[in-house]
């Protein structure tokens, strides 16, 4: 078991920086998920880590270990990746054990570790067979299992799930999640999927343009995002922008967006009195916006008129498509909500649930 220190990591490639100055530490037994667009420097990270590409700059630690300079054999990590990379020609069960024939561990040992690995990913009954043999979702298994034999100190994973359809991912996260909490080992997973990270991680590292964005637990990541790329990363449907400028009184405060003008609290002002006047960017996630007929009790509610324009009905709630004078946005709205496309309508903006971004910097103004 250990912790994982990125110090002043950089990595360039020519001219491109595709991570940029990343200081991450990493506490043992944590699953840390890097999350964002392509492109944004999350893999080039885990592939540092794994020794799988060099570092321009700074240090990496595993341990108190620095590692820079040792052989990813050497590293104490095991990785999955998203093609899997499994041996065609081998069974399962050679295939899990390949890499501890390879370091001479004695045969009984190796037998015991794969059968032991095979029992908690219930793959026991798939052992002699081939991989062309196993469906996606079982042939993901046999890749964790392979990482797991080996007593890693750190698991990496590389977009594992990505290849699974939708309802083996649901099952797939539970299984890594479950599987992390039983060997007490840390992970650190990769992701462009924000419902993964979500999901499985205890922390999060949002990055976009190979620049750490916020690191922080997923819920403060959905409650107090740093900026509006994260804001609008994290959640889904994402959240809703408008562009706004804050006007009135200390007393009486507003976020005027042209379309419509809602107030602010009075127990929420005092940290827009210095932005009065000023161009902002104003957001509120879809779920924060009610049909008032169903909206939550006890809410500062501020009634916004709009036009529905596409609703998508899923069962348990329903995603409303809106238009107010040109401006568009999203709703979701308990499954009783009887708006149907063509209704105008006024609809509560929870605002005791809402954001404010400074235009320029696009940084959080709290």
């Amino acid at each position: 078991m250990a912790s994982v220190t990125f110090e002043h990591v950089t990595k360039r490639f020519g001219d491109v920086v595709a991570v940029n100055d990343l200081n991450i530490d990493i506490a043992d037994r944590e699953f840390l998920v890097f999350v964002g667009p392509s492109g944004c420097g999350k893999t080039t990270s885990l592939r540092m880590l794994a020794g799988l590409e060099e570092i321009t700059e700074g240090n990496i630690y595993i341990g108190d270990r620095l590692v820079n300079d040792v052989p990813p054999k050497d590293r104490d990590i095991a990785m999955v990746f998203q093609s899997y990379a499994l041996y065609p020609h081998m069974s399962v069960y050679d295939n899990m054990a390949f890499g501890l024939k390879l370091r001479r561990v004695p045969k009984a040992e190796i037998d015991r570790r794969v059968r032991e690995a095979a029992r908690r990913l219930g793959i026991e009954a798939l052992l002699d067979r081939k991989p062309k043999q196993l469906s996606g979702g079982q042939r993901q298994r046999v890749a964790v299992g392979r990482a797991i034999v080996r007593n890693p100190a750190v698991f990496l994973m590389d977009e594992p799930l990505s290849n699974l359809d939708a309802k083996l991912r649901v099952q797939a996260r539970a299984e890594i999640s479950k599987l992390h909490m039983q060997l007490g080992t840390t992970f650190i997973y990769v992701t462009h999927d924000q419902t993964e990270a979500m999901t499985m991680g205890t922390r999060i590292a949002v990055m976009k343009d190979g620049l750490l964005q916020q690191i922080d637990t997923p819920q403060n990541l959905y409650d107090q995002p740093d900026n509006v790329f994260v804001a609008g990363f994290i959640g889904s449907p994402s959240m809703n922008f408008f562009d706004a400028t804050i006007t009135g009184s200390d007393s009486e405060m507003y976020v005027d967006a042209g379309a419509f003008r809602v107030k602010i609290p009075a127990e929420r002002v005092e940290p827009y009195k210095p932005h009065k006047g000023a161009q902002v960017i104003f957001g509120i996630r879809p779920e924060n916006v009610h049909d008032p007929e169903f909206a939550p009790p006890g809410i500062h509610q501020a009634l916004v008129e709009c036009k529905v324009e596409v609703t998508e009905l899923m069962g348990n709630e329903v995603i409303l498509y809106l238009n107010a004078r040109d401006k568009s946005f999203l709703a979701r709205v308990d499954p009783r909500s009887k708006l149907r496309v063509g209704n105008t309508a006024s609809l509560a903006f929870n605002m005791d649930r809402f954001h404010i971004f400074d235009k320029q910097t696009e940084k959080a103004i709290r």
